[in-house]
């Protein structure tokens, strides 16, 4: 008579995926915690706590930039107040370039990031994963990573024109390299044993990536992933230099040439409040991938 397996019986079936959500939960897991370290109290206990004191410094650095305003320090040209920037953005608002201008710089960023979030997937995966295929393309990806992004600007416009597709691309370049170096690193890195387990069980090629590889390796494609999205931004005002009318890059430059400090601060304090809102977007789709893979 046959004994009913045990809940925590390894089988076949499962043991590769195991292995790989122990090396996950392993890269996943932050210094000193575990069953016995204490857990951080007070403020910082709650999600709403640690969100309070990460606005301290922003809502001190206003009241500084305030004060340095009120006391005369600069000139309204050099500096203008917190209610100058204010009302610019409520004007801008009222008359609707804002709107647009936000609407066509987060649809570059979206699609740019896309493109080459997926692209450097693949890439790294590929690299990651074939000792021939990363000794005939690191040397080429690693010389290409190491060109700044205002020198592709030329090129795109001489192969695509001032459109949106030289735009697109030159963000795609900025947020492939983040996650192709983050995905092929952590392909490169993921522990011999746990491969050679899956391989025991039956598992090669994308079935081996689809249930060991890639589950382990889930933390360090999505800091690629946020590391990418950042470039992404970053990216989106070179790619506004060419010949643009619309978003926050161009309202960057326009500003500068029309001598308005106001809403060039503006600009600068919109990029980098719609970048930490998309990082979070992708903090807690990162949360739902690492429980969906555990």
């Amino acid at each position: 008579m046959s004994t009913p397996a045990s809940p925590n019986t390894v089988t076949p079936a499962s043991a590769p995926a195991d292995l790989a959500a122990g090396e996950r939960n392993r890269r996943a897991a932050p210094a000193g915690s575990g069953p016995g370290t204490p857990r951080a109290r007070g403020a910082l206990g709650t999600a709403a706590g640690r969100a309070a004191v990460g606005l301290l410094v922003p809502v001190l650095l206003v009241a500084l930039w305030w004060a340095v305003t009120e006391a005369g320090l600069f000139s309204p040209v050099q500096l203008p107040s917190p209610a100058s920037v204010v009302q610019a953005g409520v004007q801008l608002a009222a008359d609707g370039p804002l709107w647009h201008h936000i609407a066509i710089s987060v649809q570059r960023v979206l699609i740019g990031f896309a493109i080459g979030g997926v692209l450097g997937l693949l890439v790294g995966s590929v690299l990651g994963l074939s000792r021939w295929a990363d000794a005939l393309f690191s040397p080429l990806t690693g010389a290409i990573r190491a060109v700044p992004s205002l020198a592709w600007v030329p090129l795109l416009i001489l192969w695509m024109g001032i459109g949106e597709d030289s735009k697109i691309t030159l963000i795609a370049i900025g947020a492939f390299f983040p996650i192709f170096t983050n995905v092929y690193s952590a392909l490169k890195h993921v522990d011999p044993h746990l491969v050679e387990a899956g391989r025991a069980f039956g598992y090669h090629g994308l079935r081996l990536l689809r249930t060991v590889q890639l589950p382990a390796v889930i933390p360090s494609v999505f800091s690629g992933l946020r590391l990418a999205l950042a470039q992404a931004w970053l990216f989106l005002v070179a790619a506004e230099l060419i010949a643009s009318s619309m978003g926050l890059g161009f309202l960057l430059t326009d500003s500068q040439n029309n001598g308005r400090t106001d809403r060039l601060i503006l600009a600068i304090v919109l990029l980098a409040v719609i970048g930490k809102v998309t990082d979070a977007v992708l903090g807690l789709v990162e949360k739902w991938a690492v429980r969906r893979w555990s």
